[in-house]
């Protein structure tokens, strides 16, 4: 046959017969293939449950390589010299940067202030200028400004061009503040300003006195507002049982106000004094503690004209009565005492002088021409 090969024949030309193949077993239709199981081994879902608890993949994630970091930081801090060299490069560094010329500040400008809060704010700074405003805390110098009794308030604020800027804002003199420590100068709060030596120094100012009264200044410049006409006629305030006030005018007079509405009283005094000139008689209190019926307390000298009206004997500036023979010397004396003192000797010798001539003549002696 053509297209075999010479070899699959034998020396006769005859055909090889194929090889004998086993025939493969069929598969036993009862038994199947066993699967691979596709569900995880125990260790392997343990593993997975447990990664996906969020702390466990912080620690993995986070904690881990941060403990590893602050191990080798730590191992290399543990020797002093590297420890030191790194403080000073950072030191110097920091230094350098806060030292350039656009954070320093030259000077310092304060505008709004006396001579002497000037000087006072200038000493707070925390060093001579030129510093750095990296060494100027400006909220701490705010506080230290603000403990000056004369401050009301103070901006501060560093410029651009290195120049410290403070905008000074002084408590105005409003009141003096007469009590048993001295006299001091108060604004219109009641905050105290500076202290004075005397009334003199700042005679343009009202008076007030008493303890308690510096924290009821503000009724006291209301009723010193309120004075009005009186006003040059009231020498001061005086505070009574740290409750009410007392107004004080000169020729002793004195206005009694209740401890509720003082302003409303003071003011029915004002229009008594309107249309009545109360204040202009001879009326030493006038008392509206009780502002549903005011008392007037007469002078001495209109006590006195009273009680001569009714024959009864005088007062004297104790308030006690006085007696017939006392009142007869003192008038006496204010009318003339020297002059009476030099006479009445006189007049008792001649008047006696008979009657000892008369005492001392023997009898039947003849008196003398």
């Amino acid at each position: 046959m053509q297209g075999l090969r010479p070899s699959f024949f034998g020396d006769e030309g005859a055909a090889r017969p194929a090889p004998i193949r086993p025939a493969g077993a069929r598969p036993d239709p009862l038994k199947r293939a066993v699967r691979r199981d596709p569900a995880p081994s125990r260790l392997a879902y343990r593993l997975n449950r447990l990664w996906l608890t969020p702390i466990y993949r912080k620690i993995v994630r986070v904690g881990l390589p941060a403990f590893m970091i602050a191990m080798v930081c730590g191992l290399w801090l543990s020797d002093p010299d590297r420890r030191a060299g790194l403080t000073g490069s950072i030191d110097g560094l920091v230094d350098r940067i806060q030292h350039r010329d656009e954070f320093m500040v030259s000077a310092m400008r304060i505008d709004g202030a006396s001579e002497a809060v000037d000087r006072a704010l200038r000493a707070m700074l925390p060093g001579p200028l030129p510093a750095s405003s990296f060494d100027i805390d400006l909220e701490a110098l705010r506080a230290k400004v603000l403990k000056l009794d004369a401050v009301k308030t103070v901006e501060l604020r560093i410029q651009p061009d290195g120049v410290l800027s403070a905008v000074v804002t002084e408590r105005a003199p409003a009141m003096l503040w007469r009590h048993a420590r001295g006299l001091e100068v108060l604004d219109d709060t009641g905050h105290r300003v500076a202290s004075v030596t005397g009334r003199d120094v700042r005679g343009d100012l009202p008076l007030i006195a008493g303890e308690g009264a510096d924290k009821a200044a503000p009724e006291a410049m209301a009723l010193i507002d309120a004075a009005g006409p009186i006003l040059p006629r009231v020498r001061g305030l005086e505070r009574v049982g740290e409750r009410r006030w007392d107004v004080t005018l000169d020729r002793g007079q004195r206005i009694m106000l209740p401890a509720d509405a003082p302003l409303v009283a003071f003011e029915r005094a004002i229009a008594m004094q309107r249309d009545a000139a109360v204040l202009d008689r001879d009326v030493s209190v006038v008392d509206l503690r009780d502002t549903g019926r005011p008392v007037l307390r007469l002078g001495l000298d209109a006590q006195n004209a009273i009680r001569r009206a009714r024959a009864q004997p005088e007062l004297g500036p104790d308030g006690q009565p006085i007696e017939p023979k006392a009142e007869a010397v003192a008038s006496k004396g204010k009318t003339g005492g020297a002059k009476t003192a030099k006479t009445k000797p006189a007049s008792s010798k001649t008047k006696t002088a008979p009657k000892a001539a008369a005492k001392t003549s023997k009898p039947g002696a003849k008196p003398a021409a």
